[in-house]
C-alpha cells in the first residue's frame, strides 16, 4: 500500500524580484510504501521542507498531484493519521513536557484517560520521564527534539513526517531516537524524514531520494546507493605477479601486493579474474563487492564526481 503518492509535483513561489519567481519543487515524482522508513536528502535550499509542507497542505501546490493515505493534502482527513515534527519547532514554552503531550492529546480529541496513559508511555519511550514536569523553556535542544518526537507520536499515527528529527541531539539520544523509529516501523507504520545527517539515514532508512534544486536526482534503496555493483575488492597474495585486466571486460582501480580492486563491465567477468589468479597460483582470500558510504553516493549524485582509477 502506498502511503505517499506524488506525481509531477511543482511549487513556484511568486516574487517581485528581478530574477523572477522561485521554483522550489520542479516535477517531483515519488512514492512511499507503508511500513518503510524513507529518507529525503538534499543540500540546503533543495526543497525538502517545501515538499513536506505540500504534503501537509501548509503550502499550496502549483501543479501536479499529491496523495497522503489516498487523499489530497487539501482534505483535512489526509492528516488525521499523520504525526509531524517540524524543523526548528516552537512549542509554547510555558508548558511542561507532560503538558505539551496532554495538549496534543486534546487537539487529537483523544479521550482523557487515554491521554494520560499514552503520555506516560511516550515519555518513557523517548527517555523524558524525569523531565515531564519541567517547563519547555528550560529544555536543551536535544530534550526539545525528544519531546517533539513524543508529541508527533501522541495520536498513534500511521505516518510520521519528521524534519531533522535528531538535530541537536547528543550521540546517545540519536541512537535512542533511531531505535524508536525502528520500533515504529516494526509496528507497520511509515516514517518519512528529512535529514542532513547522511550516516544516520544510511543506518536507518529503507529507501532514499536525493533532491537538488527542486528535482529528484536519484531514488532507490540504501543498498543501491552504497553498492558498487560491478566493483570488487579481491584480497589475494599477489606479490609481484602481473595481473592484467583486458579492456573488454573492465579495468583495474588499484593493486598492491595484498590484493586489488577491479571494476567490470559484466558481473560474470569476475570469474575470469579469479581464473587468472588461480592459473598464477595466487592464493585468494576473499572477493567482496565494494561498498561506498551514502555520503559518497550523495556527493557523486550531486556533482557527477567519481573515484578515478589508480
Amino acid at each position: 500500500m502506498k502511503v505517499i503518492e506524488v506525481h509531477d509535483l511543482t511549487k513556484i513561489y511568486q516574487t517581485r524580484l528581478r530574477k523572477g519567481n522561485v521554483v522550489a519543487l520542479d516535477g517531483v515524482t515519488l512514492e512511499v510504501e507503508q511500513g518503510e522508513i524513507f529518507g529525503l536528502l538534499g543540500p540546503n535550499g533543495a526543497g525538502k521542507t517545501t515538499f513536506v509542507k505540500a504534503l501537509l497542505g501548509i503550502t499550496q501546490i502549483t501543479s501536479g498531484t499529491a496523495l497522503v493515505a489516498g487523499l489530497p493534502p487539501q482534505d483535512p482527513l489526509s492528516r488525521s493519521r499523520v504525526g509531524f515534527l517540524p524543523e526548528n519547532h516552537r512549542f509554547p514554552s510555558h508548558l511542561t513536557g507532560l503538558g505539551l503531550l496532554e495538549f496534543a492529546g486534546r487537539l487529537h480529541k483523544i479521550r482523557p484517560g487515554r491521554i494520560h496513559e499514552r503520555a506516560d508511555s511516550l515519555l518513557q519511550l523517548v527517555g523524558m520521564e524525569k523531565w515531564a514536569g519541567t517547563r519547555l523553556r528550560k529544555y536543551s535542544k536535544g530534550m526539545s527534539q525528544r519531546i517533539g518526537l513524543a508529541q508527533a507520536l501522541m495520536a498513534e499515527p500511521d505516518l510520521l513526517l519528521l524534519d531533522e528529527p535528531t538535530d541537536g541531539v547528543d550521540p546517545i539520544g540519536k541512537v535512542e531516537i533511531k531505535e524508536v523509529l525502528k520500533r515504529v516501523r516494526e509496528e507497520g507504520k511509515t516514517v518519512f524524514l528529512n535529514s542532513h545527517l547522511l550516516s544516520e539515514v544510511e543506518s536507518l532508512a529503507d529507501r532514499v531520494a536525493i533532491l537538488s534544486k527542486g528535482k529528484v536526482k536519484r531514488i532507490g534503496t540504501v543498498d543501491e546507493f552504497t553498492r558498487r555493483s560491478l566493483r570488487y575488492e579481491i584480497e589475494a597474495a599477489i606479490g609481484n605477479e602481473r595481473i592484467d585486466i583486458p579492456e573488454k571486460i573492465g579495468r583495474r582501480i588499484s593493486i598492491t601486493t595484498k590484493g586489488m580492486t577491479v571494476e567490470l563491465i559484466k558481473e560474470e567477468y569476475i570469474n575470469q579474474i579469479i581464473d587468472q589468479l588461480r592459473m598464477k597460483r595466487v592464493m585468494i582470500r576473499s572477493v567482496t563487492p565494494v561498498k561506498i558510504t551514502l555520503e559518497q553516493s550523495f556527493f557523486e549524485t550531486l556533482t557527477g564526481a567519481e573515484e578515478k582509477p589508480a
